[in-house]
């Protein structure tokens, strides 16, 4: 029997979903969540083994890869118009 393991099943979906939203690498979020990169890369892997196969499944590998980086972009352009809405609206403000 395994021994217990000190990260709760939340902090591990928490992890990996950080680390599949995120633009850095596994290695990167590991370090920023002070956690072993090996870790947290098995977790991410067995999340992609229990996941339903999908359309995905018909996809070539260059597609897939194409669709990530593209996923990742849209992210990441979501989060930089969410930073300009905010400062929009911190500039609309009447600061007298």
């Amino acid at each position: 029997m395994a021994p217990p393991s000190k990260y709760s099943p939340e902090f591990r979906e928490e992890a990996v979903q950080i680390a599949l939203r995120s633009s850095k690498t596994v290695t990167e979020v590991a370090r920023e969540l002070d956690l072993n990169p090996e870790t947290l890369r098995g977790w991410v892997k067995r999340h992609h083994s229990q996941q339903e196969p999908s359309a995905d499944a018909e996809l070539t590998t260059n597609e897939r890869a194409r669709l990530k980086e593209l996923e990742r972009h849209n992210r990441e352009l979501e989060m930089e118009n969410s930073f300009l809405k905010k400062a929009a609206a911190y500039f609309a403000k009447d600061h007298r």
